[in-house]
Parts: structure tokens; C-alpha cells; sequence
């Protein structure tokens, strides 16, 4: 990775452990899926006004809104309705930790998907110790909060789909839609994905606002504007200055982030058994992303 590319990574990485805090409080404010219909509906309506600002035409080809439709339901809602649901249940930090293993998950599907990305030695160590520390958080029971004494096995089963769902998507965007433009798939894939939660936050929860406290708004706000689209258009920038690599290296600094915030703000707890599931999913991703060493007998390009 690039020098210059690690003040945005760590930007990218606050923003994110950051709103997970910020949706962790949330739940307590709205139901879940109210509380992500918001948070898309504030991330679309700012990303519509941005571009006539950045003086873009608006997407028209029939291809990208049909692709990304299928990105707005199966890489966006479910993914959100996953991680987010999972927080009624457990602590940010644990979500965090669970959420972590998607490199892990992007490598196994990748195997099966794109024929250059076959998994080898090193790769298989590194998916083997990544879900290894998830299967440590689960077998303890972690939950990450004080008035919780053990975990409630559909906390974990809906982050680990969720992060499943979110990167079988990755491996199927890097097979067929390298060719559309990131932002143009990003301005259809919010309000797609919004349309899909909206209805779901009326029918199972009222669309009940009755609950929220000033604080609970500025909090949602605050998580669409930073996570939804302000996390949205850094990663874009950062993929395209440094590539996919620099952006997945926020997976280092997202739990540390959830965890400390967690702690500080939420009253939330880190036990010795999340930091060594922690050890091992971090141990994981990190022989993941190393780079293959070129063998010194290799031929030299012209």
C-alpha cells in the first residue's frame, strides 16, 4: 500500500467503526429496518443532489440499472438488514469483529467465480484462521454487553450472512460489472435498496417513530451522512487513487474503532476471548492480503 493512501484508510476505517457505534445506539431508537430506510433515504437524496453539483449526467443504460438492482437488494438491503439486525443482539464490537471475516469470505467465493482467483496454500491459512476466530466468538457465547450473559446464536447468523451476502457481491461485481462506472452503480443501488427496507419498515415495524429522542435523530443523520454516503464515496475515491487493497485494509482499523467506542460511550465490554478471536481473524486477513513473492527465476516483462 501506498504511504499516502494510509490517512485514508484510517479516515475510511473511522467512518465505518464509527457508524456501526452510531447504529449500535440507534436500535435502541428505532426499529431496525426504519432506522436503514432512513439512512438510505438521507444517502440517496445526497447523492442525487451531488450530481449536479459534479456536473454528471444522469445513468440512463438499461444494463447498469438492471445490475444495479440486483447490487441494490442482494448487496445493499439484505447486507444492511443483516449487520444492523444483528446489533439487537450484540455489542458493536462484536459486530465488528464478525464483520471483519468478509475478506475471508471474498477469497472463498472468488475460488469458485473468477478462474484467476484460485485460492492457494497461503490463502486457505488465512480463511482458515479468520473463521476460526469467528467460530471462537461463537463457541464462548461473546455478546460484548454487561446485561447479556451469552449470545444469541441469530446475532451471529445474521451478521456473518450479511457479510457473506455483501461479499459474494464483491466476486460477482468483479466478474461482470468492472465496467460501469462505481458512482453510476452507487446512485442506483441506494434508492433500489431503500425501496426494498421502506416497505419491510412499515409492514414489521410501523415505520414507528415514537421512540427517537433528538439525539437518536442526529445520531441516524450522522450515520447516513458518514457510513451511508460519506463511507460511499470515500471508498470510491480510495479504490480509484489505490486501489481494491488499500480499501480492504480498513478491516484492521474498523474493530478497534467499534470496540474502543464501544467501550467508552455504550458501557459495552471487551473480554479476553474477543481480543484472541480478534488475534486470529486479523492473523487471518493479514496472510490473506500478502503479496505472492515473485520467484526470483521469473521472467522479467519486456
Amino acid at each position: 500500500m501506498s504511504p499516502q493512501a494510509l490517512p485514508y484508510v484510517l479516515l475510511l476505517g473511522l467512518l465505518y467503526g464509527t457508524t456501526l457505534i452510531a447504529s449500535r445506539f440507534s436500535v435502541g431508537q428505532f426499529g431496525p429496518a426504519t432506522y436503514i430506510a432512513l439512512r438510505l433515504a438521507i444517502g440517496a437524496a445526497g447523492l442525487a443532489l451531488l450530481f449536479p453539483l459534479m456536473r454528471r449526467p444522469f445513468p440512463r443504460d438499461r444494463e447498469l440499472w438492471r445490475q444495479g438492482t440486483w447490487l441494490g437488494i442482494f448487496g445493499t438491503a439484505l447486507p444492511m438488514l443483516g449487520v444492523i439486525g444483528s446489533l439487537a443482539y450484540q455489542s458493536a464490537g462484536v459486530t465488528a469483529l464478525l464483520m471483519t471475516t468478509a475478506p475471508a469470505f471474498t477469497v472463498l467465493f472468488a475460488h469458485f467465480m473468477l478462474p484467476d482467483e484460485k485460492m492457494d496454500r497461503r490463502k486457505a491459512l488465512g480463511v482458515a484462521l479468520a473463521l476460526a476466530g469467528a467460530a471462537l466468538l461463537a463457541i464462548r457465547g461473546e455478546t460484548g454487553l454487561a446485561t447479556v450473559g451469552r449470545a444469541v446464536p441469530i446475532g451471529y447468523a445474521l451478521v456473518l450472512g450479511g457479510i457473506a451476502l455483501d461479499a459474494l457481491m464483491t466476486v460477482y461485481t468483479r466478474r461482470s460489472l468492472c465496467h460501469f462506472d462505481t458512482f453510476d452503480i452507487s446512485f442506483v443501488r441506494l434508492p433500489v435498496a431503500l425501496l426494498v427496507v421502506a416497505p419491510l419498515a412499515f409492514v414489521r415495524e410501523g415505520f414507528d417513530l415514537s421512540s427517537a429522542t433528538p439525539v437518536g435523530y442526529a445520531v441516524a443523520l450522522y450515520a447516513a451522512l458518514a457510513g451511508t454516503l460519506g463511507g460511499l464515496l470515500l471508498s470510491f475515491h480510495v479504490t480509484r487513487r489505490f486501489g481494491a487493497t488499500a480499501v480492504s485494509l480498513t478491516a484492521y482499523v474498523i474493530p478497534v474503532v467499534a470496540a474502543v467506542g464501544g467501550v467508552t460511550l455504550l458501557g459495552e465490554t471487551v473480554t479476553a476471548t474477543m481480543i484472541a478471536g480478534m488475534a486470529l481473524i486479523i492473523a487471518g486477513i493479514a496472510v490473506i492480503n500478502r503479496p505472492t513473492p515473485v520467484p526470483l527465476d521469473a521472467e522479467l516483462p519486456a
